[in-house]
């Protein structure tokens, strides 16, 4: 199978342009493209690939801190940067954003997140995304205590039980009824 590369120019990168051989711009150029060609083949073999790339090459909007309009130089640009961050950067961003030290700010975000001692990475990875505004970042259902959260509500399991019960029979009666 033969393919077809379009031409370039000598200012092109990669370009039939006179360069230094070596370290010179020439030879950085020529390893980009041939990581870039690689990544491009292994991509036509496996769609899959090419879909994961794609998605982990997403860039992401960096929040500002609230006090002085600052990017937390930590702050992932992209989605696989996001993935990529360690324990103690996972903490400096919460820091930074007021999450992990409560104070005046912290419930000024978009999505304040709880950010408690003791938790895991993959924990503070979750929260963290939620805070950011990442989807799929909840907290698993499993992972929710029931008299937790009753206790924050102010209201027992029974009660909460009975008024979850109470809505799933008024969204069964609209759905039924055609009312949205």
């Amino acid at each position: 199978m033969e393919h077809h590369h379009p031409p370039t120019s000598p200012t092109s990168p990669g370009g039939g342009g006179s360069g230094s051989v070596g370290g010179g711009p020439l030879a950085h150029n020529t390893a980009t493209n041939a990581s870039t060609s690689i990544t491009n083949r292994l991509a036509l073999k496996n769609p899959a690939l090419s879909t994961k790339l794609a998605q982990m090459s997403l860039a992401l909007a960096p929040l500002v801190q609230l006090t002085t309009g600052a990017v937390h130089p930590s702050f992932p640009r992209t989605l696989l940067a996001f993935w990529l961050l360690t324990d103690d950067q996972l903490d400096q961003l919460a820091h930074f954003y007021h999450q992990r030290t409560p104070c005046a700010w912290t419930a000024h975000y978009p999505c304040p997140v709880r950010w408690r001692p003791g938790m895991g990475l993959e924990e503070k990875r979750r929260k963290l995304g939620r805070f950011i505004g990442l989807r799929g970042c909840e907290t698993p259902a499993w992972e929710v205590v029931p008299a937790e959260v009753a206790g924050r509500l102010g209201r027992s399991e029974e009660e909460i039980a009975r008024e979850a019960r109470r809505r799933r029979g008024e969204e069964e009666v609209r759905r039924k009824m055609g009312w949205f």
